[in-house]
């Protein structure tokens, strides 16, 4: 924003001081003027000569004496104003230097003021927070841009080398060329519609309604069963009513993305996924655990990241796009809800989605 020239907040607070002081001096003058005027006679004796002196003498004698103090005190409070003023903005300096720097891109840097507790240090305080959390916000960004850009190219290049050996070929058979097209264009289309869906999370563009995270358990659980017996995977569900707050269709995606994860990252044979849900102290929590292998915790706390998948998610037919559990976790944070990820002792993974419910809830 352009503004035009102005004073600075040091040369304001200098000009403030020095005024206040130059107030108090000329009171605190008329006061002892007033006193010698109006409170001691007409004629008084002076303490260094028997002589009289009325009052007209007093005045033209003090009047002098009270300019060279006043003259005294502008001096004195602009020079004490414009020290007692810097030191002040002192630390309102550094942080403008701060964002300053974090205007070019640097977002390393801190401001990291020192002392004690006072205005100037919460504010400090809050930037730092501040610059931490975009720096790191930008980081993911980056990486989610670096990653999306590299799943978005592999499907193009495999279309590119299809249709160029098909070019270089004219006999080989079309029914290959096309089914082989339909699968890339089809991860394609999956891996275009995640990203959308998880444009939407994030920004929480969506309307909010009263659910019952129950029945989408019922309703996941039943669309993904052939996918469980398939893969020789059975499923459970358990649990009360969970009235929650949100949009339906996107809880519906949440639930469907676990159960999913939960049948296709299991044991080869006789798996089984549990889902738990229940109203515990005004929130709903949602629970999926399922067999599978022992999953160290150091990799489980990168599964919500995108395009995070380990070598045998990556070979699987069932792989999806990478974007499933952090799909989930967008989802789950646009609810004001909390996603946490726990290894089981026995193998395979507990996943606890907890978001408000109706009595913390508010509809939009």
């Amino acid at each position: 924003m352009a503004r035009e020239p102005g004073l600075s907040v040091r040369l304001k607070l200098t000009l403030s001081y020095a005024g206040f002081v130059m107030l108090a001096g000329t009171l605190l003058l008329l006061a002892v003027l007033a006193f010698y005027l109006y409170f001691l006679p007409n004629g008084w004796i002076s303490t260094e000569g028997n002589f009289w002196i009325n009052r007209p003498v007093l005045v033209r004698a003090f009047v002098p004496m009270m300019a060279a103090v006043l003259v005294f005190l502008l001096v004195f409070g602009l020079l004490g104003g414009w020290v007692l003023a810097g030191r002040m903005l002192a630390p309102l300096t550094r942080i403008t230097d701060a964002t300053r720097l974090a205007a070019t891109g640097s977002l390393a840097h801190r401001v990291r003021l020192p002392g004690r507790t006072d205005e100037f240090r919460e504010l400090a305080d809050a930037f730092d927070t501040m610059l931490a959390r975009l720096e790191a916000h930008v980081a993911e960004q980056r990486r989610f841009a670096a990653n999306a850009s590299h799943e978005l190219r592999t499907p193009l290049a495999i279309t590119q080398s299809l249709l160029d050996v098909a070019r270089n070929d004219p006999n080989r058979p079309a029914d290959e060329l096309d089914e082989r097209l339909h699968v890339v264009n089809t991860r394609a289309i999956r891996l275009t519609e995640a990203l959308l869906l998880l444009s939407r999370a994030d920004q929480r563009s969506f309307r909010r309604d009263r659910v019952d995270l129950s029945l989408i358990v019922e309703e996941a659980a039943e669309t993904l069963l052939p996918l469980a017996e398939k893969h020789g995977v059975s499923i459970e569900t358990a649990g009360e009513l969970a009235p929650a707050i949100g949009s339906e269709a996107l809880l519906l995606q949440l639930t469907t993305n676990l159960l999913h994860n939960a049948i296709v990252h299991n044991v080869p044979e006789g798996g089984s996924v549990q889902l738990t849900t229940g109203a515990r102290g005004g929130s709903v929590v949602l629970t999926v655990e399922n067999t599978g292998e022992h999953l160290p915790p150091q990799l489980v706390s990168t599964l919500t990241e995108p395009f995070q998948r380990g070598t045998e998610r990556i070979r699987a037919d069932h792989a999806g796009v990478g974007l499933g559990l952090a799909i989930v976790q967008s989802i789950t944070y646009a609810h004001d809800g909390t996603l946490t990820l726990t290894p089981r002792p026995e193998g395979g993974l507990r996943v606890t989605v907890r978001m408000p419910g109706y009595a913390t809830g508010k509809s939009k």
